[in-house]
């Protein structure tokens, strides 16, 4: 590997060079897609590309594959809780391949009303959901990029999560107000 090169062949080229070939076939394994594996590994060295040429990481290849194993399981866990899993949808066996007409509807309204409610939550709540439910940050993560603290990330997710529960269970004529049900705007 690449932590085993001395000191002057550290450099991000060789780095590349070296673990390109075993990165993209650990990535294969674990995704089971070669060219998911191919993205995934084009973005964990984007990431780590800085560090290597700032020489700031002691174990570069290591850097490399624990962000590239990150990067991947947040694929794996999108593709889970994506709207239509993968593997399980035959087209072939399906009536239409696209819901009917009232479906369309019904899910346009749903997520207007989802925008919405989001869109009306507090600035902080906001950002903290956005960042746990859209790009899968864990709450350290969301910590370390927003600059506060963990517990203030887990209170911003709890308030976001129980305000957007109550915007949503109101009645189209009720979800006006954005209020806190405990009282806190």
């Amino acid at each position: 590997m690449a932590d085993d090169l001395p000191p002057e062949r550290r450099d991000f080229a060789g780095l590349y060079r070296t673990t390109v070939g075993p990165l993209r076939r650990y990535l294969s394994r674990l995704l089971r897609d070669e060219s998911e594996a191919e993205d995934i590994a084009h973005d964990a060295f984007l990431r780590v590309m800085a560090v290597v040429e700032r020489d700031a990481a002691q174990k570069p290849a290591a850097l490399l594959y624990t962000t590239a194993r990150r990067l991947a399981i947040n694929r794996i866990k999108r593709r889970e809780h994506g709207p239509v899993a993968r593997d399980g949808f035959i087209l072939d066996h399906s009536a239409s391949p696209q819901p009917g007409v009232p479906q369309q509807v019904m899910a346009r309204q749903e997520l207007e009303r989802l925008e919405a409610a989001i869109t009306r939550l507090p600035e902080g709540c906001r950002a903290v959901l956005l960042l746990r439910k859209v790009e899968l940050l864990s709450h350290q993560e969301i910590a370390d990029r927003l600059g506060i603290a963990v517990s203030t990330v887990e209170k911003q997710h709890a308030r976001a999560l129980r305000l957007l529960r109550a915007a949503l269970s109101a009645t189209p004529e009720q979800h006006q107000s954005p209020h806190d049900p405990e009282g806190a705007p």
